[in-house]
């Protein structure tokens, strides 16, 4: 997901536990997070759980992939043709 300042901004109200709000306001005041306002630090943090939550979805995919015989078989082919195009290609590249 690609935010730009032209992205299209909603308001909403959120309720959150007090030493979580305090903390998020401690660190954006300390400069120690690069968001300048805790809104901004409210957003990347959203934004890195959303991302946290699709690398979850890709390794679980992954995670079946590596169970399915039918699509290690396939994925084996695959290497296997692979592996004989690129000795041919690198033969044709030495002889010329």
């Amino acid at each position: 997901m690609q935010l730009t300042e032209r992205t299209e901004r909603v308001r909403t109200t959120v309720r959150l536990p007090r030493p979580l709000y305090e903390e998020a306001r401690r660190v954006v005041e300390k400069s120690i997070s690069p968001a300048q306002t805790i809104n901004d630090f409210f957003v990347a943090a959203i934004l890195a759980y959303l991302k946290h939550l699709e690398r979850r979805q890709i390794d679980a995919a992954f995670a079946a992939m590596a169970e399915d015989t039918d699509y290690q078989k396939e994925a084996s082919l695959i290497a296997e043709e692979f592996s004989l195009f690129f000795w041919d290609a690198t033969a044709t590249t030495e002889r010329d």
